[in-house]
């Protein structure tokens, strides 16, 4: 791998400042807040697709995380948009930032109200300034299991919503589903966990399961955007919301680029930085590993996400408070592109030929022509996964996914919208990155932080509950319920991506509604 101001993408900011290493690795916050490094060529390799505004008059819908602008091109299979096309995809903002932090402020009624007020009035003025994402502005404030553990020990005021005196974790949402099948009270949002494919290649610590109170998502078609939001939120002046808290990450990436024929982010990008494998991603390619990942069959519609949606999943149902939230787990992974794309090593090339990583990303015996990008297959059941794997040893990592991750049956959601067999449950909102592992670490140790740039997913999916990322998680390593397992090691290159990836850090954040994005339950604080 070839590093910063070395041959290849070359950073302005490393360039003049021979000491760049020190404060993106943590030495100097500010600077590390005010620069996008190499991210702000983007803007100037691609064309941002074409929107449709919904309008600064329309109200924004009370979920967070939806994206209301219409996002949906015909990709003909090669990753070109085609109005002849046959697939349906959808393009995601082309820039992806997420900021993670603790909080600097004291845990007291008092302080966390005044802080409420102000996070939320510098969010409605980002609002106001720019339209909805992906050509405005999205901003998203996740909050993990460590803010409410710590900072609302207990609702000293009753609501309708809850009793006087509702301690923690009470007022969380409730599983119901899996509380159920347990026998005792589960919460929808639970702390990160590790999973059996979690076994780090040689050199690499554990999987860090983080403990931050704050995760805040900020997507837009427009880098200027992203980083008027991120002084906005993490500045320190009178108008910005910065005093609040110590900033512990900054991770910055993309996606897309090639939706209408232009050399994508992902294969531009990584050529430039000399990673090893780079020249072998598909030119149209929306992520390093080749295939086009936001097919519209495979995402959610916004409200099959939401924790009060689907009958039986939480308690939200019909007026909870974290009525038309969410669960974002969130993590880190790197690609091994040179073994993804069959280069050799160690006398070993799993992956030599396009259909081998087909099968691997979808499932055996899939077949569509050489180097389609877009590929949209048959949903796959429980039966079919262990069917294929009797016959050829393997299984896809899509399809090893589909059993737990669609409707099983058709469903009558809670708001009388029927949604058929086959439905996903999650919606994705990952991106790639080339940084090792953050753009910006407070702890460069502890997160293993290096300058030489590397191929990265800063991972994210929108699910009801922290339970059913679980689910789909130890299927993506061939485990299903009940115990039923493949029976071979979910690092096996037989074993859909995971002998190609693996995972450096994870945590799992609750998303509120709208309504109640800014320091959730602090009015209830006495």
């Amino acid at each position: 791998m070839k590093e910063e101001g070395k041959e290849g993408l070359s950073d302005p900011e490393e360039s003049a400042n021979p000491s760049r290493r020190g404060f993106v690795a943590g030495v100097t916050l500010g600077v590390a807040l005010a620069s996008s490094g190499i991210y702000e060529v983007i803007d100037k390799l691609v064309t941002p697709p074409e929107r449709v505004d919904v309008g600064a008059d329309k109200p924004l819908p009370p979920e967070q995380y939806a994206i209301p602008t219409p996002r949906l091109i015909m990709d003909n299979g090669t990753g070109v948009a085609s109005s002849n096309g046959t697939i349906p995809a959808l393009i995601p903002p082309l820039h992806n930032h997420v900021i993670t932090a603790t909080l600097k402020v004291p845990s007291t009624a008092k302080v966390l109200q005044e802080a409420q007020r102000h996070l939320e009035s510098v969010i409605q003025g980002l609002e106001k300034r720019f339209p909805p994402p992906p050509s405005g502005l999205g901003v998203v404030v996740a909050w993990g299991l460590p803010y409410f553990q710590h900072c609302i020990p207990s609702l000293g005021r009753g609501s309708g919503f809850f009793k006087a005196g509702t301690r923690y974790p009470d007022y969380l949402p409730v599983d119901l589903m899996t509380s159920k099948e347990r026998g005792r009270k589960i919460y929808a949002l639970q702390d990160a966990r590790t999973y059996p494919s979690d076994q780090p290649p040689a050199g690499f610590g554990p999987v860090r399961l983080e403990q931050n109170h704050v995760a805040v998502l900020l997507r837009s078609d427009s880098l200027d955007n992203i980083m008027e939001a991120t002084n906005a939120l993490f500045g320190t002046g009178s108008d910005q919301a910065g005093d609040l808290f110590t900033v512990t990450s900054i991770r910055r990436g993309f996606t897309g680029g090639g939706h209408t024929g232009q050399q994508s982010l992902a294969s531009k990008l990584a050529i430039e930085a000399g990673l090893p494998g780079a020249k072998s991603i598909p030119v149209h390619a929306p992520i390093f590993l080749g295939f086009t990942t936001t097919i519209k069959s495979a995402e959610s519609s916004t409200p099959v996400s939401n924790l009060e949606t689907l009958p039986g999943w939480t308690d939200q149902w019909p007026n909870g408070y974290f009525k038309y939230g969410t669960v974002m787990p969130l993590s880190h992974l790197y690609s091994d592109l040179a073994t993804w794309y069959g280069e050799e090593r160690a006398g070993s090339r799993d992956f030599p030929e396009y259909a081998d990583r087909l099968r691997a990303m979808y499932r055996p015996g899939l077949s569509v022509p050489g180097g389609t990008v877009t590929v949209d297959p048959p949903v796959e059941s429980e039966d079919d996964v262990f069917q294929r794997v009797k016959k050829t040893g393997s299984y896809g990592h899509n399809g090893s996914m589909q059993p737990v991750n669609r409707l099983q049956e058709a469903t009558t959601s809670n708001y009388g919208v029927t949604y058929p067999v086959g439905t996903p449950v999650s919606n994705r909102g990952d991106f790639a990155t080339l940084d090792n592992p953050f753009y910006y670490t407070s702890d460069p140790v502890g997160d293993h932080y290096s300058p030489q740039k590397a191929a990265g997913l800063h991972f994210l999916i929108f699910v009801p509950t922290s339970e059913a990322f679980n689910r789909i998680r130890l299927a993506m390593d061939g485990h299903y319920p009940e115990g039923k397992r493949v029976d071979f090691s979910p690092r096996s290159p037989k074993a859909g991506l995971n002998a190609v990836v693996h995972t450096t850090h994870r945590q799992n954040f609750l998303i509120p509604p709208r309504s109640h994005r800014s320091f959730p339950l602090a009015e209830f604080l006495s």
